[in-house]
């Protein structure tokens, strides 16, 4: 399926000669042209997704200079007339071989309201928490699945990847400050339930995160490719923050109950669990952000996310290794 967008420009008459020249470098579906103004305008330019970058690029530097563009990006559901057979099946054969992930532009959109500390994310981070740790005091799967869907915790991580990968320091920070708490306040509430209640030793949702392995990092790095995958593509992120939250939210709350009752023999193994997923997430993200070819365009945009995305691979790969020899010896 051909997945097509519209940008909508808003330009100046004197700039429009060199912006309908500089049309004929894009690849473009459908166009139509109209005045708003005496002054001003509009180019409506439908296109297929992989292509919006491109444009929104050229309008963001060299059509732009003196910021008196506007562009608009919308999803089109559908498009009236078809394109014919031929043209359908010569796009779509193209596009497998190319992935049609959203613009960098609309993702850092994206990325960018996740990172924020909202009144919704803390409603539902207290829930998604009292609700694990509920669950898992009873020793109920359904009710740890059902945390783990209300869980907000993918989208704080996936932004904090995405700004790593952009060198976007300010966006780094307040991810950074969102995911700490994403796992701060189930840690809390779980160590208020390890103080007030036995810990439950003999629920296997319980045991089952007092146990690490290899194959927990396994379980992280595809958690946060996935995750990252669905940012890009710009699908629901409904299923994926499951399995996001699944390497995240209940080893949180297992570590905070047994902080909480004083067992710190069995914290020691989910604290390498909830140590070893943040960091296999945050590495699988960078990764697959980095290959679908996210990038700034300017110059020293260019430099300082080159700097940052080599430190963060190599901190995060070096934690990561660590942790894994930590985990192999002790099992």
């Amino acid at each position: 399926m051909v997945e097509l967008q519209l940008i909508e420009v808003y330009i100046l008459n004197q700039k429009v000669a060199h912006f309908v020249a500089a049309l004929d470098a894009f690849q473009i579906v459908s166009q139509w042209q109209y005045r708003v103004s005496d002054q001003e305008q509009v180019f409506k330019l439908l296109i297929e997704k992989q292509y919006a970058e491109g444009i929104l690029d050229f309008l963001e530097t060299k059509a732009n200079d003196d910021n008196q563009i506007q562009a608009l990006l919308f999803n089109v559901s559908t498009y009236l007339p078809h394109m014919d057979e031929d043209q359908v099946e010569e796009r779509e054969v193209k596009a497998e071989t190319e992935m049609a992930r959203a613009s960098r532009h609309e993702l850092y959109h994206v990325v960018e309201a996740s990172s924020h500390f909202t009144i919704n994310f803390r409603w539902m981070l207290v829930l998604s928490s009292v609700v694990a740790t509920a669950g898992i005091v009873k020793d109920s799967s359904a009710v740890v699945i059902g945390a783990m869907v209300i869980a907000p915790l993918i989208g704080p991580f996936i932004s904090l990847a995405f700004s790593t990968l952009l060198g976007d320091y300010k966006l780094m920070q307040r991810s950074s400050g969102t995911s700490l708490i994403g796992l701060f306040v189930p840690l809390l509430i779980a160590i208020a339930f390890g103080f007030f209640f036995n810990v439950p030793i003999n629920s296997d949702e319980f045991l089952a995160r007092t146990d690490v392995g290899m194959m927990d990092i396994i379980l992280a790095l595809a958690a946060g490719a996935a995750g990252a995958l669905s940012f890009v593509k710009r699908v629901s992120e409904a299923l994926v923050g499951v399995m996001v939250s699944v390497a995240l939210l209940p080893p949180t709350v297992v570590l905070g109950m047994s902080l909480g009752a004083g067992e710190w023999g069995i914290a020691l193994t989910p604290l390498l669990l909830v140590l070893v997923n943040v960091h296999a997430i945050l590495l699988s993200a960078i990764s697959v952000f980095w290959l679908t070819g996210i990038k700034p365009i300017n110059w020293q945009d260019v430099q300082a996310a080159h700097t940052s995305r080599a430190i963060a691979l190599v901190f995060v790969s070096v934690i990561i290794v660590l942790l894994a020899v930590i985990i192999y010896f002790s099992l």
